[in-house]
């Protein structure tokens, strides 16, 4: 029998499924090392596009395939879990039956990577008319 990990975003998908992040996290720490889906294949033998799917969050590897990515990325195996060496802190959970919670949702989480992405790539002085912007647009709503 093949056992599965699974780890959540402590949050929830519609279908009520966690998030992934061990693809998050893999790709990070692959990037990270300045190491290609190929190379990642000649260390372990598992195909690029296994790994592709599994970054993308669309396939659960299991604890053995974990093993061989840690291996390969020359890492314990719990930095695929987590950033550190202590486990993160749990975000304050929402209100169950609130909805519109975009926050919570897949394509949320993608906007929010998207977001943090871009932002990494500009200027202080560009970073803070967005913010400005931003606030001016949540105060027209309000």
């Amino acid at each position: 029998m093949e056992y599965r990990l699974a780890l959540a975003v402590f949050g929830q998908r519609k279908e009520n499924q966690p998030f992934m992040i061990i693809g998050d996290r893999l790709k990070t720490l692959r990037e990270a090392k300045n190491l290609s889906q190929g190379d990642i294949e000649e260390r372990t033998g598992l195909r690029c596009c296994y790994t592709s799917r599994v970054e993308n969050g669309h396939t659960v590897p299991s604890v053995e395939t974990l093993e061989k990515y840690a291996r390969a990325l020359e890492i314990p195996m719990y930095h695929l879990m987590f950033d550190g060496n202590d486990p993160p802190v749990p975000p304050k959970l929402t209100k169950s039956g609130s909805k519109d919670v975009w926050e919570d949702s897949r394509a949320g989480v993608r906007l929010m990577k998207k977001i943090i992405r871009l932002l990494s790539k500009m200027e202080q002085s560009d970073r803070k008319l967005i913010l400005f912007l931003a606030g001016r647009v949540t105060k027209k709503r309000a």
